[in-house]
């Protein structure tokens, strides 16, 4: 009976996938406790959060490819109206309204929208393959822009980037022309002014601090100098777990969320960012390969902007923490503490199993 119920909850999991994601959640672990000064609360809750983006992965992989196709549209437009609702009955928090109340709990809907929007894409583009256009990539852009926008209005600048990252590698995959995204870029370069207007003055200091971030070294510049201290202090080998000065001195700012991998970097050094960057190197690999035996251009499509969007995360939060890219929010993958973001992410990874597991039984029976 046991044996049954194990196998049962093993049958859609990819083994090498499995592997490297509890083996980061536990370095992961190890990291929050350092970090948060020893708080067994925090690293509890981050347990609880563990289990939780667990079990909705295991769903995602039991589930069948063809309904995930099934119920990309319906899923896109749930999420573009809750995002509508956000803008005009969200919770204010922070000086951003994201979170939609329905009574029961909250949400928030952004977060879908790093599934949904992806999922859309290549359910749109496996719909038109057999004439795609030019005119059908405007049309796809047109539908991740709308989601966007919504969300940049929150405002919520992180999330944003991953969404559009998530879409334009949809776009990508599908074959959009390298004369249209050398034009999409001049287009951006000769909008930038107008991009730059349009963005609020916290998100304008963030770019500026960027360049400079000693212009104001106990504001804006704070989180970037304390990192990049942090980082450098750590050396070749690092100082040692819960021995990092920066952290446990509360020197450096959001050290449990955004910031940890500074906190990793100084505990662990050079040597630990290289290991710690080559598991996520598996993870990401792993799923190109996926990808690229996916068995329909749903799954291939869905699976590569599954990957690459982790890819994101991974060069985007580092990128932050290390000073060569604006502070925009984004999370370390199974390092960072926090629940919805995790979910998130490993629900894409189920999805990834599921396009895995479900091609191999139906190529074997």
């Amino acid at each position: 009976m046991i044996s049954q119920i194990a196998e049962r909850l093993k049958k859609y999991i990819d083994p090498f996938l499995m592997g490297c994601i509890l083996f980061s959640c536990v370095v992961g672990l190890f990291v929050l406790y350092s970090a948060s000064g020893g708080s067994f609360d925090r690293v509890g809750s981050q347990l609880l959060n563990i289990l939780a983006a667990l079990t909705i992965m295991w769903l995602a992989a039991n589930t069948s490819p063809h309904y995930l196709e099934r119920i990309a549209l319906p899923l896109f437009i749930l999420g573009l109206l809750m995002l509508v609702g956000v803008a005009l009955f969200g919770e204010i928090s922070h000086g951003a309204r994201r979170w939609l109340n329905l009574g029961i709990g909250r949400i928030q809907p952004s977060e879908l929208m790093k599934i949904a929007a992806p999922m859309m894409l290549a359910w749109y583009f496996s719909r038109r393959e057999q004439s795609l256009r030019w005119l059908d990539y405007g049309v796809a852009a047109l539908l991740l822009v709308v989601p966007v926008g919504l969300i940049m209005k929150q405002p919520d600048l992180g999330t944003a980037l991953i969404v559009t990252a998530a879409g334009f590698y949809v776009l990508f995959l599908a074959g959009l022309s390298w004369k249209i995204l050398a034009g999409g870029a001049v287009s951006v370069a000769v909008m930038a002014p107008i991009f730059w207007s349009m963005l609020h003055d916290y998100q304008r200091r963030r770019i500026e601090i960027l360049f400079d971030p000693y212009q104001d070294p106990l504001g804006a510049g704070y989180h970037t100098i304390q990192a990049s201290i942090a980082l450098g202090s750590g050396g070749l080998a690092g100082k040692g777990w819960m021995e990092g000065t920066q952290s446990q001195l509360d020197f450096l700012p959001e050290r449990t969320t955004d910031f940890i991998f500074a906190v990793f970097g100084e505990e662990f050094g050079f040597l630990g960012n290289v290991l710690l960057l080559i598991l996520f190197m598996l993870l990401i690999g792993r799923g190109l390969v996926i990808s690229s035996q996916a068995q329909n251009t749903f799954t291939r499509l869905l699976a590569g902007s599954i990957t690459l969007t982790f890819f994101t995360y991974v060069f985007v939060n580092i990128g932050m923490v290390s000073g060569i890219l604006p502070v925009v929010g984004v999370p370390l993958p199974f390092v960072s503490y926090g629940g919805t973001s995790l979910v998130t992410i490993l629900l894409g990874f189920g999805i990834l199993m599921s396009i895995h597991t479900h091609k191999t039984l139906m190529s074997t029976s």
